[in-house]
């Protein structure tokens, strides 16, 4: 007889126990932010081919309350080559050098523009390479810097603080160009 009541006990133990564990372990799973982008490889419909008219004239940064923004603003049609993902480490293209970067992790941004326009002018000369974007006190970002513009392909590295969901996107027309892309891309503070 004895035994019934424990074996309820234990049960009842059991169930508060799952009663206070679940809804805090569902809490702790909820998406920050309302982000769940996720931290996979991201491309453009056109992923493989060279630009075709298009040139970078911007890359700038911003802060927001949830994640950290890079703009770079495309002049030209519409910007359909395009692939941003973590990797090891960002190399120059096309002499294949390390980009060093600060963080903890590096995200290559490839975009079918260039740097200069048909007659080899610079559309996009920044004074020093390695800082494109002033970063310093943001929360995720460390360091933005030119990988190289080569063959119709451009890639940047964006230090990070860590390996942290991001999303990409386009919006069509840049203030004060006739037409143009800007890329977006997005890296939340936290997962």
């Amino acid at each position: 007889m004895t035994r019934i009541p424990f074996r309820l006990l234990v049960l009842g133990i059991i169930a508060a126990l799952t009663a206070v564990v679940l809804p805090a372990s569902a809490q702790a799973a909820a998406p920050y932010c309302g982000i769940t982008w996720g931290s996979l490889a991201k491309a453009g419909p056109s992923a493989v081919d060279p630009a075709s008219g298009q040139t970078l004239v911007d890359v700038r940064a911003g802060r927001h309350d949830c994640y950290d923004r890079l703009v770079l603003d495309i002049r030209g049609p519409a910007l359909r080559t395009w692939q941003v993902r973590y990797v090891p480490q960002v190399l120059h293209d096309p002499r294949g050098d390390v980009v060093p970067l600060r963080g903890g992790a590096f995200v290559q941004i490839v975009v079918g523009a260039t740097t200069y326009d048909e007659n080899g002018r610079p559309t996009y000369d920044p004074s020093n390479d390695s800082e494109l974007a002033p970063v310093a006190g943001f929360t995720t970002f460390r360091q933005v810097a030119l990988a190289g513009s080569f063959e119709g392909l451009t890639t940047l590295g964006l230090g990070v603080r860590a390996r942290l969901p991001f999303r990409v996107f386009t919006l069509d027309d840049i203030p004060g160009s006739a037409s143009g892309t800007r890329l977006v891309v997005d890296v939340a503070h936290r997962w």
